[in-house]
């Protein structure tokens, strides 16, 4: 399913390589030993319960959390703030000071956003932006202010201002929190055009496997201990799952779509992450 073959980059060479790479926040240990490689055109879902460390995760990647062990190369140096080359969608929580914010302005934001480099003329960042605005549906609401956009359409503003900059890499945390399925079918579909139409890899954490299932090529599940890496059908089954969490996991799959319930002494009711033993939190 990978797409590097858009991209005109070498598919063997790694966009984002960990090596025993650990996070820590004082004693307590998120994840560790970690070794990865995300390639071009791949799409990696990041999964996990809350405190999992997924967010830590993409923050580890824009360089704003340092390893506690091991290393992390992004575009083959240490990560760093500003790379034009990476695009960022962040959780739909972080609005704030960008509520006044036309939909054009944000997009704008991300591609003269920068401390770096020349800054393109009015004209050209104007036709940019219309374009930009256009790919990923948002033409209709540019000069809206972005805090009366709903949820979906604040999202594709966003996805556009993570493209803005023709990014390699382009990194989704919870991008699909608070969207019906209408939403996240939109938001998933202009994510995966993206990677196959020049290569980008993605790396998208969510709580929801089902809405990019049929997109993903590999898994990084973290969970508190442990984490596994690898396709869908090797990561969600109930033998790898039961193991990561030290419980009883079943995994079920229908009709194309993938259920996690809990231990077996517990009532089982779906969830979308397993249930853990009662007084053990994630």
């Amino acid at each position: 399913m990978t797409a590097s073959g858009a991209s005109g980059h070498d598919a063997d060479t790694a966009l984002i390589s960990l090596r025993g790479a650990a996070l820590s926040y004082g004693e307590r240990v998120v994840w560790q030993d970690l070794d990865l490689d995300v390639r071009p055109g791949e799409f990696l879902a990041v999964l996990g319960p809350n405190g999992a460390g997924k967010t830590s995760f993409v923050r580890a990647l824009l360089g704003q959390r340092q390893l506690s062990a091991g290393t992390l190369t992004v575009l083959g140096r240490p990560p760093g703030h500003g790379s034009r080359h990476i695009g960022y969608v962040p959780q739909q929580a972080t609005l704030s000071a960008q509520a006044l914010l036309r939909a054009r302005d944000l997009v704008r934001f991300g591609i003269d956003g920068h401390g770096f480099g020349p800054r393109l003329r009015t004209g050209a960042v104007r036709r940019r932006v219309d374009e930009i605005l256009s790919s990923v549906g948002a033409s209709a609401y540019a000069d809206v202010p972005v805090g009366l956009l709903s949820g979906g359409e604040r999202q594709r503003v966003r996805i556009g201002q993570a493209l803005a900059t023709d990014p390699r890499i382009l990194l989704c945390d919870e991008p699909l929190l608070s969207l019906d399925l209408h939403h996240q079918r939109a938001v998933t579909e202009l994510v995966d055009a993206r990677r196959r139409s020049h290569g980008t890899a993605v790396v998208f954490v969510t709580h929801e496997i089902n809405p990019v299932l049929g997109l993903v090529d590999r898994v990084l599940y973290l969970a508190r201990g442990g984490h596994r890496v690898g396709t869908p059908d090797e990561v969600l089954t109930s033998e790898a799952l039961s193991r990561l969490y030290g419980t009883q996991v079943d995994v079920v799959r229908v009709r194309d779509r993938v259920v996690v319930v809990g231990a077996p002494d517990e009532a089982p009711r779906p969830s979308h992450h397993p249930q853990l033993p009662r007084g053990v939190r994630p």
